[in-house]
């Protein structure tokens, strides 16, 4: 079956255009070369074979210079079906009895090795028969005793090619998977979001209609269910707790088995159940209709699962299709599994960790919070307040003093309204990211006079570590429309779409544009998170700084 993933054929067709185009050049021109040099040994000739050789080696030089120009030449099937179609006339105007046959192992050994066995199967049917009917009906009867040879050796030699080709291809792509899923992710998207990400690229790979992972804790003795589905590509999928009962079905074969179910193509016939033997070493029958019931409860024709070498608990990963599975896809199934999960575990020990030192750090701050922080704002305004008393009517500072008595007042409300929330563990109206940033907005527009608009698209699912991130970043921003510009407006929008969190933090700038500047601070904390920051300038006078950050 094929596959899809970050190396797709389109990709590496690109890749290879240059060299390919340049040995069909070669071709093109040398066997030109030969017309003219010794047209005698190159069968028979007509005012036609001097155009078709023209016209081939003319088609060649146009690929091989918008190959060179990197132009946008279409890297499909095309180019090499106008091959073959070149080659078949080259074998009829040339009377079918020379060697030019070979030229089709051209258009065979670049379609297997660009795009896979399918294609280069279908090469090579299409080469046998053209040269089969070409050659046939150009043919002398001294001739035909050898083209049933040639042909027979088109085919089973293109065969050979095309399989090899393809499971080149299918290497290629395997090992891009396998590199993908094994990188690990940042720690700040949690492991919610790599376990997500990885069923889903997997279940791409396979084409497969679902991907499940079926997982039990050992300290809990639960069952978590996740599951990605074609129909809802790109949404993330949280754990659903099962018990042993829902759990039954999906546990029907051993710990450590490998399984390979496939409905037959007849109606009226059973499913094949395979099963590998670790110790035999082979693939082994199963005669119940375990494979069956399973198949028929995933809604699939046919599915592979296989086990998770976990540390800590167990678990299955399924992936089920309406195409048909083969035992190799089962064996790389297991790779997949032997591969991520463990960095999975990695990062779920590590989030862990964060977590509970986290929760450390939030007792110590809630013990803390009112001796250590509101006392001192209390004692200031106080201090405040009694030099505010102490001054005359006419005292220029009065205002001052009042607008300083008020921020302390503010600052203290805030802070007593934070302990609350956080002793009693409160639940917010809307995310705390977005309650933080409006009072950050709120203190900059009272405080400095400058109005900061926050807008916010879609729902911002994100862990608590990676808000923590975010909310530096904006806060970084809007310091920076206080301290570097003369902007008295600004604006912050959050876009969560497409797999990642767009920021733009716009201002306006009174005094005409400013230089190009890169806000070092706010790229290097995207860097780390894996996105990049630019700055734009509007035609409208606003400098634009935006940020992209995948979650």
């Amino acid at each position: 079956m094929n596959y899809d993933s970050q190396l797709s054929p389109h990709a590496a067709a690109t890749a290879d255009a240059p060299m390919v185009c340049r040995m069909r050049l070669l071709l093109s021109v040398s066997t030109l070369l030969t017309l003219f040099i010794d047209p005698e040994t190159m069968g028979r000739q007509s005012a036609f074979t001097w155009l078709v050789f023209s016209g081939y080696t003319l088609h060649s030089v146009v690929l091989y210079l918008l190959a060179m120009l990197e132009q946008a030449m279409p890297q499909n099937m095309l180019i090499y079906w106008l091959d073959v179609f070149w080659y078949a006339l080259i074998v009829f105007f040339t009377g079918g009895g020379n060697l030019y046959f070979l030229f089709f192992f051209f258009a065979i050994l670049t379609a297997s090795f660009q795009w896979g066995f399918e294609e280069g199967a279908r090469i090579t049917l299409a080469s046998a028969g053209l040269f089969a009917a070409t050659a046939l009906l150009a043919a002398t009867e001294a001739e035909v005793s050898r083209l049933l040879l040639r042909t027979t050796f088109l085919l089973a030699l293109g065969y050979m090619i095309a399989y090899w080709g393809g499971s080149a291809v299918a290497q290629k792509r395997h090992l891009a998977l396998l590199r993908d899923v094994s990188q690990l992710s940042n720690p700040r998207f949690g492991v919610e979001h790599t376990i997500a990400s990885v069923l889903e690229k997997t279940r791409v790979f396979f084409k497969a209609r679902s991907c499940i992972l079926l997982m039990r804790d050992s300290e809990s003795a639960a069952w978590s269910l996740r599951t990605a589905m074609g129909q809802n590509a790109g949404l993330t999928s949280n754990a659903t707790r099962i018990g042993d009962e829902a759990a039954a079905p999906l546990l029907a074969f051993g710990a450590e088995q490998v399984v390979l179910f496939a409905r037959p193509l007849w109606p009226g016939m059973d499913g094949a159940t395979r099963v590998l033997d670790n110790t035999l070493g082979r693939w082994l029958r199963r005669d119940d209709d375990a494979g069956a019931s399973l198949a028929e409860l995933l809604e699939a024709r046919s599915f592979i699962c296989a086990p998770l070498p976990l540390r800590n608990g167990a678990g299955r990963i399924y992936v089920a299709s309406a195409n048909a599975f083969s035992k190799s896809d089962a064996l790389f199934l297991s790779h997949i599994g032997a591969q991520a999960f463990p960095v999975i575990e990695n990062i779920e020990l590590l989030d862990r960790l964060a977590s509970q030192a986290a929760l450390r750090e939030r007792e110590k701050i809630a013990r803390d919070l009112h001796d250590t922080t509101i006392q001192p704002y209390i004692g200031l305004r106080h201090g405040i307040s009694a030099l505010r008393h102490k001054a005359a009517p006419d005292n220029p500072l009065i205002g001052d003093l009042d607008r300083l008595l008020s921020m302390a007042t503010q600052v203290i409300g805030d802070l007593r309204q934070f302990a609350r929330t956080f002793k009693n563990g409160l639940v917010q109206s809307e995310p705390e990211l977005l309650v933080a940033l409006r009072r950050q907005a709120a203190q900059i527009r009272e405080f400095y006079g400058i109005d900061i608009a926050l807008g916010v698209a879609g729902e911002l699912d994100m862990s608590d570590r990676l808000a923590a991130e975010v909310f530096q970043i904006v806060n970084e921003g809007m310091s920076n429309i206080r301290k570097h510009s003369d902007a008295r407006r600004g604006s912050v929008e959050l876009n969560c779409a497409n797999g990642a969190l767009s920021i733009r933090i716009d201002n306006e700038c009174l005094n005409g544009p400013v230089g190009a500047f890169t806000p070092n601070s706010m790229a290097e904390r995207a860097a780390a998170l894996g996105g990049r920051a630019r700055v734009v300038q509007t035609s409208k006078g606003i400098t634009s700084v935006q940020i992209e950050i995948p979650i």
